[in-house]
C-alpha cells in the first residue's frame, strides 16, 4: 500500500514537479494550493505526510499546520515545511506550530526523497513486531511471517495509523479499489487469516465501524 503525500504550494509548477517525482517513487499524491485547502484536503485524503510551503495566500503554512494539529482526525499527520524562508525565527516558529521537519528551498529531489523516507519510517510500527515492506512480511517475537498481497496491504493500511479505526469501505477502496467487485465477507476472511498468523491482539473489531491496529 503506497504512502499518501499531500503537496501544498501556491505555485502550480512546483506542485507538478514534486508530484511527478514522488509518484515515480511510488507515493500516492494529492495537491492543495493554499493553507485553507490543505486543512480540508488533509481530512479528506488522509495523507501520511503533508509537504507544505510556508508563505501562501488565504492561510499560511504555520496556520494550516496548527489547524491540522488541532483536529483529532488529523492531529497525527506528519508535516514537513518546504520553504525558501530559512531564518532562525521562522524555523523555531514552524516547529512550535507542530512541524516534524523543515527543509529549505532549493533542494534536490534526491535529498527531498531521502528526508521523506526518513520521516515515513516514524509511522511504521516499532520494536520487535513490525512490517517489512521489501519482503512483504510481519516480524513477530517468534519469527517472520510471510503474508499474501491482500493480507499485507490490509495490515499495512491499518499500521499506517495505529489506533485509528478504518471503516470497511476505506479498506475496500484502498486495497481492492473502486473497479473490483468483492464479496461482502471477503474482508472478514482476510482479517481472520491475519489474526491466525500474527495474533488476535493486533487487530481489533469495532462493530458497525471497522477495524483498528492495536499498537
Amino acid at each position: 500500500m503506497a504512502h499518501r503525500i499531500l503537496i501544498v504550494d501556491d505555485e502550480a509548477d512546483i506542485r507538478e514537479f514534486i508530484g511527478y517525482n514522488l509518484t515515480r517513487e511510488g507515493y500516492e499524491v494529492a495537491e492543495a494550493e493554499n493553507g485553507e485547502e490543505a486543512v480540508r484536503r488533509t481530512e479528506e485524503f488522509r495523507p501520511h505526510l503533508v509537504l507544505m510551503d510556508m508563505m501562501m495566500p488565504v492561510m499560511n503554512g504555520r496556520e494550516a499546520c496548527e489547524a491540522i494539529r488541532s483536529n483529532p482526525a488529523t492531529s497525527n499527520t506528519m508535516i514537513i515545511f518546504l520553504s525558501a524562508v530559512h531564518d532562525e525565527e521562522s524555523l523555531v516558529r514552524s516547529y512550535s506550530s507542530g512541524a516534524d521537519d523543515y527543509i529549505t528551498k532549493p533542494v534536490s529531489m534526491r535529498v527531498l526523497c531521502s528526508r521523506i523516507k526518513a520521516i515515513m519510517k516514524r509511522i511504521e510500527p516499532q520494536g520487535e513486531e513490525r512490517l517489512v515492506s521489501e519482503r512483504r512480511t510481519f516480524m513477530t517475537d517468534s519469527g517472520e511471517v510471510h503474508l499474501p498481497v491482500k493480507e499485507f496491504e490490509i495490515l499495512q493500511l491499518l499500521c499506517s495509523e495505529p489506533e485509528r479505526i478504518f471503516s470497511r469501505q476505506e479498506i475496500y477502496d484502498h486495497v481492492w479499489g473502486d473497479e473490483v467487485i468483492v464479496g461482502g465477507r471477503t474482508l472478514d476472511v482476510h482479517i481472520r487469516r491475519l489474526r491466525r498468523k500474527i495474533g488476535d491482539r493486533h487487530i481489533s473489531t469495532h462493530k458497525g465501524v471497522g477495524f483498528k491496529y492495536e499498537a
